[in-house]
């Protein structure tokens, strides 16, 4: 019955540290404006986690995440604004593509939705590389896609977990992304992508 009542508190625990990054998280991001928050704000929801992982279970969260969010505020930016207009670029190419008839513009339109799911590759792994080594801004545009590249298996695994999950609970209880959708999808991301960390110390 102890190891119930034990396993039930560390259970809650857990819940409650989870729901309240989650909601820094969602606060930070909103405070930057949306666009100037929402990675700084990742950022350090991810080098929290990152944290927990390697059992630093006891942090000051508040405090840990804000000491983040400021000292990454403009290298953080400046990745993102990059990330930003590139995808901007390939949308509007999508669109211009997409209205012309020509099999020729079709196949062009094909080869940027292979250019939307490497990118959509690199960001799943950005954020816990940033957060675990210490690189130049465009090294973080360049380790991410690689090491996702060689890791297909993972890579599909992950996009697919996250995919799935989100989308069902969407559907089902979608109050739950509010409280646990970014945290848990750190935690799991931080998870997998660490994996493949031992492998890459020397050369990144």
């Amino acid at each position: 019955m102890a190891e119930v009542a034990r396993g039930y508190y560390i259970f809650a625990i857990w819940i409650t540290r989870l729901a309240y990054l989650n909601i820094l998280w969602v606060l930070f991001t909103i405070a930057g404006l949306l666009f100037f928050g929402i990675m700084p704000a990742t950022v350090a929801m991810f080098a929290i986690v990152r944290k927990w992982q390697r059992g630093e279970d006891e942090l000051p969260i508040f405090t840990t995440f804000w000491e983040v969010y400021r000292k990454e505020f403009w290298k953080a930016n400046s990745i993102g604004i990059i990330l930003f207009l590139f995808g901007y670029f390939f949308s509007i190419q999508f669109q211009i593509l997409g209205a012309q008839s020509a099999l020729v513009y079709q196949m062009a339109q094909f080869s940027i939705v292979i250019v939307f799911a490497l990118l959509a590759m690199l960001v799943i792994y950005l954020f816990p590389i940033y957060v675990h080594f210490d690189l130049k801004a465009m090294q973080y545009l360049k380790w991410p896609l690689i090491i996702s590249i060689v890791h297909p298996i993972l890579t599909v695994f992950l996009l697919a977990c996250i995919g799935l999950a989100g989308y069902f609970i969407f559907q089902i209880f979608p109050a739950v992304l509010f409280f646990f959708g970014g945290s848990l999808s750190a935690y799991f991301i931080t998870w997998g992508v660490s994996k493949t960390f031992a492998k890459y110390e020397a050369a990144v």
